[in-house]
């Protein structure tokens, strides 16, 4: 992970403006692809031995099947047509014969990792940990001093500062606007370390491109923020021993000695109803309650003091989708006009992704979710992108590709934020 040399290609953008948009994102040089998965000895995977989770698929026929399944503990991972995988504690997965659930294979996560564990970072040496990407945003705030200010908009249960890039040149800090936002979030869960790229890709191209006409107007009218790591925490956890560790929750520490919560069914939007877990062990676990961590509270402030918000985008991966609310209710949004709205953004962003656009609970009703809640809360027309891949770590060669889409989508967004209501006329 080498910031200079990842920094100096981001900025290579500055460079090219004769170039399409991310062809010299690089600056012609080829970053380091990941090999193929090898086999792991047992000595490989000795830190994985004390990890209780299996690897499960279990027999789903449809979106109430999962909805179920993540209440009982179930993080997953992908969907099939009438089966789903993913991780689960060992604790419930014995609990599932008893809730009428067929497992159809397991494996402990240490027999999982021998098939699918790659080293970190040497194999993906082009991602940023928590170290680079501070040093690449302050690099951004320092070499465009007069769009940018970079701060923080609170702390990790272990101390770490989240840190946001502002990009508008008339309102500096944390000075009040009155220009429409938009927000960009990332890293919500630790393990999905490409949403970390597709944000600070945003961020550079944004810099980069400051006098195109386009990207121009938008600094002059709009106020963007980007966050590309709201749980460094569990970032840096998942890469710490130099190896993966799949892990998705932030670092608290519950009673029963389990490590963390579900940022993401943190939120107090139908908290802990449907699609999350009250064991602390479970991988959707909610937390004891809503905002009841440090970095969903900072988020809960930050949007709290912004009612200039309209958009928001918070990166997730993998699956090629574009979710809008509802997540947390199985019912069509009730608003007809802002259910046009959304429908609209979701087309033009997947217009350049080519993701599928989709309610959220068409996959599964998940309650506590960040979308819903900035909706429900402050009328902020929210999405989760959920990136492409097969995998929470798909390697560095996806990194230009999986960059290239997410920011013209996001650019797109930018392009109806100042009056995303246009889209419904």
């Amino acid at each position: 992970m080498k910031i200079t040399l990842h920094a100096f290609l981001l900025f290579s953008l500055a460079s090219a403006a004769a170039a399409g948009p991310f062809e010299q994102l690089r600056g012609g040089l080829e970053l380091p692809s990941a090999p193929e998965p090898s086999l792991k000895t047992e000595a490989d995977i000795q830190y994985l031995q004390g990890d209780s989770r299996y690897w499960v698929t279990v027999a789903a026929d449809d979106k109430y099947d999962r909805t179920a399944l993540l209440s009982a503990g179930m993080d997953i991972v992908e969907i099939g047509k009438y089966t789903v995988s993913g991780f689960i504690a060992k604790v419930e997965m014995d609990q599932l014969a008893a809730k009428g659930f067929i497992v159809t294979s397991r494996q402990s996560i240490q027999e999982y990792a021998k098939k699918h564990l790659k080293d970190f970072p040497a194999a993906d040496a082009a991602y940023h940990n928590y170290k680079e990407t501070v040093e690449l945003l302050q690099k951004l705030a320092a070499d465009n001093p007069a769009e940018t200010t970079l701060f923080s908009i609170g702390k990790t249960i272990e101390g770490r500062d989240i840190w946001c890039l502002r990009i508008n040149p008339a309102e500096k800090g944390e000075t009040p606007s009155a220009r429409p936002a938009a927000f960009f979030m990332g890293n919500h869960h630790g393990r999905e370390h490409l949403t970390n790229e597709v944000a600070l890709g945003l961020a550079s191209h944004l810099l980069a491109r400051k006098n195109d006409p386009e990207i121009k107007k938008y600094l002059e009218t709009l106020d963007i923020y980007i966050a590309p790591m709201t749980n460094p925490d569990g970032a840096e956890y998942d890469i710490q021993t130099g190896k993966y560790r799949w892990q998705r929750k932030n670092m608290r520490i519950n009673p029963d000695k389990s490590i963390g919560v579900d940022l993401n069914r943190n939120y107090d939007s139908l908290w802990c109803q449907a699609g999350s877990s009250h064991y602390p062990n479970a991988e959707t676990y909610c937390g004891p309650y809503a905002f009841s961590e440090p970095e969903t509270q900072a988020v809960k402030s930050f949007v709290g003091a912004r009612k200039n918000l309209k958009t928001l985008m918070s990166y997730h991966s993998y699956s090629s989708l574009l979710l809008y609310p509802w997540a947390g209710k199985d019912v069509p949004l009730e608003n007809e006009k802002d259910r046009k709205v959304f429908e609209a953004m979701a087309k033009g962003m997947t217009a350049f992704t080519n993701y599928k656009p989709q309610q959220s609970s068409d996959l599964y009703v998940a309650t506590g979710d960040t979308t819903d809640w900035a909706y429900s809360t402050a009328g902020i027309f929210s999405f989760t992108t959920e990136l492409e891949g097969t995998t929470f770590y798909p390697g560095a060669a996806i990194i230009d590709k999986a960059v290239s889409k997410n920011v013209k989508a996001a650019v797109y967004l930018l392009s109806v934020t100042n009056d995303p209501y246009q889209l419904a006329k």
